[in-house]
């Protein structure tokens, strides 16, 4: 593309839309493990049937947020949102809707239909609270068409940047705008982007960390799935920023339908000379390239992702020299993960005041944000940084099923901490949650609710980070699994005050000692669970009984004789025999062979069978 003039003719076309109805379906990896394909087939199908191949188009687009409906469906103009779409409602809402012009409501959005007119998806619960910036393109355009992110604007920041500013000014708006990084610590990336910058190199390199690895996190992902070309328009602007010619996205490849649209975004963008040589008649050459990770959490470190890239064993390399004097490949090389590329081009086009005005002070912007655990809605969701945790969980995500009180939040993933209730109304930023015991890290928010056991929580973290340890220092390798070893002691009821004693030790060695990320952060699910809830653990230890009914060596099961009616259901179920007694009279387990599956306590249906 030779001219930002060539750009807005290709935007005046893509916005030009004359059929009657643009039907969105989420493409993404949820509603895709859903059934939306089908959906979508079934669609084309029913279309075709009914005549309606120039009245209606079909996008498939990326994640909408609620992944907890999906297959989801969204009609233009209205915005009817339909939820849980079957293939059997196709022909219905073909024939009623798209046909006669008619909302299927039954079908629709339940929060959406309780008032006298349709309410906009934009003012439910759990949209109304959200400002999209990363996302703002999700659920919007088709990801694979790279028209349609030129018609909402796309390439125009680049073309701006390219034929406008110079590096220095595109490195001092970012740093004005206040963006920190939103993978981990939360650097301020207009810096980082100086520093590398400042170093000469006959080559640079600009990197993006796709390789999201914490449980329960899909930020990345879903950007990746539902617009690809944020990335790469904003790695291109950085590689202008720092005098870099060439980036490489490291991605799981375990996300195979964010490869497959990043492969096709790539190769549309370099046919329309968008990557490649002379862009936009600039002389400015840059590309992309993927290189696709095998899993390891680790190689979210940003050495050791770097060393992946090259070719080697994913380990991190002690710092200093830090990536922007010598990185990928031993040269000066920026790296900022998916979220943070995908604000740029925002930055770029609405100005740093823009940006700023939102979040707080030192926390500027929008955080998007993992929805998961013991949570009504489930799924994306982008606010403003210092909403409090209370309003996500309580309004965005619509609280915790089936009466239960929440317990704790845990931010950051194994990297992160547990946050109590006392702590519901604490505005969320980098610092705020670095000072309660979590931290920012990726964004997954797990919840949590009183039927969750914290030893058992930090302990599946610890799992977790010992089997992903690489094992290149002794502090991560040796430590993080004695850790591990005392906490399948306390669960078991084996434990002394002087393994909590220990354990808290080995925590702070831990943190001091280890080379990289994942060993200094591994004992924060650890610290923090002993911070807010000690008596748990002087439970386990001193009482034997795990207070949430979690750990089976620490439980028995019984049944209360005033509530069993006999009915046996409960001794049928049972696959150890344990449960004897006759018809119509209280049963009893006989604790030496229960296996404390809990498949009595599903079954019974007089609440008789209870933990202990």
């Amino acid at each position: 593309m030779k001219s930002l003039e060539e750009l807005r003719v290709i935007r005046e076309k893509a916005k030009k839309h004359a059929c009657r109805y643009r039907v969105h379906v989420c493409g993404g990896t949820g509603c895709t493990s859903s059934g939306s394909l089908r959906i979508i087939e079934k669609l084309e199908q029913e279309i075709k049937a009914n005549g309606l191949e120039e009245d209606v188009e079909i996008v498939k687009t990326g994640c909408f947020g609620l992944c907890a409906l999906g297959p989801i469906m969204i009609v233009h103009p209205e915005g009817s949102f339909y939820s849980m779409v079957k293939e059997e409602d196709i022909p219905e809402i073909v024939s009623e809707h798209l046909k006669n012009g008619n909302v299927v409501k039954r079908l629709l959005y339940e929060e959406t239909t309780k008032t006298e007119h349709i309410l906009p998806l934009e003012e439910t619960n759990f949209y109304k609270k959200q400002h999209r910036v990363a996302l703002r393109n999700c659920g919007e355009i088709s990801p694979e068409h790279i028209e349609e992110y030129i018609g909402v604007g796309g390439y125009e920041a680049l073309g701006k940047v390219l034929t406008e500013m110079t590096p220095e000014q595109v490195i001092q708006l970012i740093t004005d705008s206040g963006l920190r990084g939103r993978g981990g610590a939360g650097f301020p990336t207009g810096l980082k982007w100086k520093f590398a910058a400042a170093n000469q190199a006959d080559q640079k390199y600009v990197c993006c960390n796709a390789d999201e690895g914490d449980p329960g996190a899909f930020m990345d992902r879903s950007v990746l799935e539902g617009d690809p070309h944020a990335v790469l328009e904003a790695m291109t602007i950085a590689g202008y920023a720092i005098g870099a010619t060439q980036g490489y996205i490291y991605v799981r490849a375990e996300y195979p339908i964010a490869v497959q649209r990043l492969e096709i975004a790539i190769s549309q963008s370099r046919e329309l000379g968008l990557l490649g040589d002379d862009i936009f008649g600039t002389g400015f050459k840059f590309d992309i390239g993927l290189r696709l990770g095998a899993g390891a959490f680790v190689c979210g470190e940003e050495t050791a992702l770097m060393t992946s890239i090259e070719g080697n064993r994913g380990e991190p390399r002690p710092r200093p020299p830090f990536p922007a004097l010598k990185g990928l490949f031993q040269k000066p090389t920026i790296l900022n993960n998916v979220e943070t590329y995908a604000n740029i081009p925002q930055i770029i086009l609405n100005g740093p005041e823009w940006f700023a005005s939102m979040g707080t002070e030192k926390s500027k912007g929008t955080k998007v944000f993992a929805l998961g655990g013991k949570i009504h809605n489930t799924g994306l969701v982008e606010i403003p940084m210092g909403t409090t945790l209370r309003e996500i969980v309580e309004e965005i995500g619509g609280g915790v099923p089936g009466g239960k009180k929440f317990k704790a939040a845990q931010t950051g993933g194994p990297s992160g901490g547990c946050i109590p209730a006392e702590h519901l109304d604490v505005p969320i930023d980098y610092d705020n949650l670095l000072a309660i015991g979590s931290m920012m890290g990726s964004g997954g928010l797990i919840v949590m609710d009183e039927d969750n056991c914290m030893v058992d929580i930090a302990k599946f973290f610890l799992e977790f980070t010992v089997d992903e340890s690489c094992g290149k220092c002794t502090p991560c390798r040796i430590g993080t699994r004695r850790m591990l070893e005392i906490l399948e002691k306390i669960t078991k009821g084996q434990a002394t005050m002087e393994d909590l004693d220990k354990l808290e030790e080995l925590c702070y060695h831990l943190k001091s000692n280890s080379l990289c990320a994942l060993g200094q952060t591994a004992p924060n699910p650890v610290i923090s669970t002993l911070r807010y809830f000690r008596d748990e653990y002087i439970a386990h230890i001193v009482d034997k009984k795990c207070p949430a009914g979690v750990c089976k060596d620490l439980l028995q099961y019984k049944i209360d004789a005033d509530k069993c009616k006999g009915c046996t259901l409960c001794s049928r179920v049972c696959p150890a025999g344990a449960i004897v007694g006759s018809v119509k009279e209280p049963h009893m387990i006989n604790s030496e062979k229960c296996l404390k599956c809990g498949a009595c306590i599903e079954k019974c249906r007089f609440g008789a069978i209870y933990k202990e």
